[in-house]
C-alpha cells in the first residue's frame, strides 16, 4: 500500500513538473516567436506615419509614393534594410511587426504602426529651403516635448536601395541632429547660465569687461574678437548681443566664477569634461550623443575658447534644442524629446502612448528667467526684421571647423508664445558657399509651423 502512494507522488510530482514545463516552453515560445519572425524572411512591416496621417515608411513595400517622398526625412525615419541604425524604423522594428502569437503572420491587414509626432510638411520646406547646401534643423514643442522637425542634408529617400551606396556623401546615412557639432558662439547661452547659477543676476549684471578687438589673457593667449575694432566697455546683455570673445575670456578669469563651481554647473549641464566616457540621450531608442569640452585652467587659451564655442567643445542640435526648453518653460528642467506618439498592434488597438517627461533640474527658475530675458531683448533688438512676427529668444554661433578652413552658422532659440511654444536649433555648414541664412531657415520654419500644427 505504501508502495502504492509512494508510486501516486513520483507519478504525480513528474506530472508537474512536464505540466510547468509545457507552461514555460509556451510562454518562451510566446515570447520569442516575435523575435524569430523579425529575423525570418516572411517579414510583414506596417507603417510609420508622421502627425497628419502621411505615410513616411511603408514597410509593405506596396505603396506609391511621388519621387522623392521620403528624401527628408530617409536618415531620421530609416528603413529595415540594416543601413541605418540610429532610426526610428531601426530602433523599433519590433513595433511595425504584424504578426502575434495568437493571429499569426498579417499579410494583409494587420494594422501594426507607428505614429510619429513629426510634421512632414514643414520637415520638408525646410529640407527644401536649404537647395544645394547642407546641415540640419531641428525643432520640438517645449511644453510637450514632441519632435516636429528633424531634417538633416544631405539624405536619401531609402525606396531607392543602396546599390551607389560608396558615392554617397558624407552625411547621408544618419541624421547631423544626433551628433556633435562645433557649437560656436551658441555655446556662450551655457555660459552665462553657468555664471548667473553661481553669480547671480545682480552680481553678474555689476560686471563690465573691455574689448579692444584682442584679449590677451593672463598665461599670454590670445583671445579675438570677430570686431577688430573692439566693443568697448560692455555689461552681458551688450556683450551677448555682441557675441563678444574677450568678454566671455576675462568673465571666466574672474574670482567671483569659481572654477570648480563652474566644472561643476556644465557637468549639470549634460557636458563630459576632459575626457571622460561619453554618455547618449535616450530618444525612443534612438541615441543622441551629449556634449563634451576641456576645462583644465581658466586663465588658459583652450578652457576660454571652449566656454566660447570652440576648441574642444561639441554639442549636438538636438542638445542645443533642449537647453532652450529649460529656459522657454521658465523651469529650470529641459523637457524630454520624443519622437513617437503612440504605437498600433497589429489589430490597431493603441499602446505605448507617449507622455511629457523633464529632465532633473539643471538651473533654477531665477537663472532660467534671467536668461530668457537677455535671449529675448537679443531677438528685440537684432532679430525682430529679420524672424518677422513672432517674440523671439535667440542666440547666434559662428563655427569655425577644418582647422579654420571653413565657417559654420548656427542658430538657437525658442519662441515666447504659450500658444506656439517652439525651440529649435538650426545648422548651416559652409556658410559662406551659399546665399542662405540661420535666419531665413528659421523664418521658413516657424512660418510653415504655424500654419501646419
Amino acid at each position: 500500500m505504501k508502495s502504492i502512494k509512494r508510486t501516486q507522488r513520483v507519478t504525480s510530482i513528474i506530472i508537474l513538473l512536464f505540466i510547468l514545463g509545457m507552461v514555460v516552453l509556451v510562454l518562451k515560445i510566446i515570447h520569442e516567436s516575435s523575435f524569430y519572425m523579425m529575423n525570418s524572411d516572411k517579414l510583414q512591416l506596417g507603417y510609420v506615419y508622421d502627425r497628419k496621417g502621411d505615410v513616411l515608411f511603408d514597410g509593405t513595400g506596396n505603396g506609391s509614393y511621388p519621387d522623392n517622398h521620403f528624401l527628408d526625412v530617409g536618415n531620421i525615419i530609416g528603413d529595415d534594410k540594416g543601413q541605418m541604425e540610429n532610426t526610428i524604423v531601426a530602433c523599433n522594428l519590433e513595433k511595425l511587426n504584424n504578426y502575434n502569437f495568437s493571429d499569426g503572420l498579417l499579410k494583409k491587414g494587420g494594422k501594426a504602426a507607428i505614429y510619429t509626432t513629426l510634421d512632414h510638411a514643414t520637415n520638408r520646406a525646410v529640407f527644401d529651403a536649404y537647395g544645394y547646401m547642407e546641415g540640419c534643423v531641428t525643432a520640438y514643442n517645449y511644453k510637450t516635448g514632441e519632435m516636429l522637425v528633424c531634417a538633416s542634408l544631405p539624405s536619401l529617400d531609402v525606396t531607392k536601395g543602396y546599390e551607389n551606396i560608396n558615392s554617397f556623401e558624407d552625411g547621408t546615412l544618419w541624421s547631423k541632429t544626433l551628433h556633435k557639432t562645433v557649437p560656436g558662439s551658441t555655446q556662450k547661452v551655457s555660459t552665462v547660465i553657468s555664471a548667473l547659477e553661481i553669480m547671480g543676476s545682480g552680481l553678474l549684471y555689476s560686471k563690465s569687461y573691455t574689448c579692444n578687438g584682442k584679449y590677451i589673457n593672463q598665461t599670454g593667449g590670445n583671445i579675438d574678437c570677430h570686431n577688430a575694432y573692439g566693443h568697448g566697455t560692455q555689461n552681458i546683455q551688450q556683450a551677448f548681443e555682441n557675441s563678444c570673445n574677450p568678454f566671455f575670456a576675462q568673465l571666466i578669469e574672474d574670482n567671483d566664477l569659481p572654477f570648480e563651481r563652474l566644472k561643476k554647473q556644465y557637468e549639470k549641464l549634460g557636458y563630459v569634461l576632459n575626457g571622460a566616457k561619453s554618455k547618449y540621450i535616450d530618444i525612443d531608442g534612438i541615441q543622441c550623443e551629449t556634449a563634451s569640452t576641456t576645462l583644465e585652467n581658466p586663465y588658459e587659451f583652450k578652457t576660454q575658447w571652449g566656454c566660447i564655442g570652440q576648441g574642444d567643445t561639441l554639442v549636438s542640435p538636438i542638445q542645443l534644442m533642449m537647453w532652450e526648453s529649460a529656459i522657454a518653460n521658465g523651469s529650470g528642467k529641459m523637457t524630454m524629446p520624443y519622437f513617437i506618439d503612440h504605437v498600433t498592434n497589429t489589430r490597431g488597438s493603441v499602446k505605448d502612448k507617449a507622455k511629457t517627461k523633464y529632465s532633473d533640474k539643471i538651473f533654477s527658475e531665477s537663472t532660467a528667467s534671467a536668461v530668457k530675458q537677455i535671449m529675448l531683448t537679443n531677438g528685440s533688438d537684432k532679430y525682430s526684421y529679420l524672424i518677422s512676427g513672432y517674440p523671439v529668444g535667440v542666440k547666434s554661433g559662428t563655427a569655425q571647423v577644418q582647422e579654420g578652413a571653413k565657417e559654420n552658422s548656427l542658430l538657437v532659440g525658442f519662441v515666447d508664445d504659450p500658444s506656439f511654444p517652439i525651440a529649435f536649433c538650426i545648422l548651416i555648414e559652409d556658410k559662406d558657399s551659399g546665399w542662405i541664412t540661420t535666419e531665413y531657415i528659421a523664418q521658413i520654419l516657424l512660418d510653415n509651423l504655424k500654419n501646419n500644427i
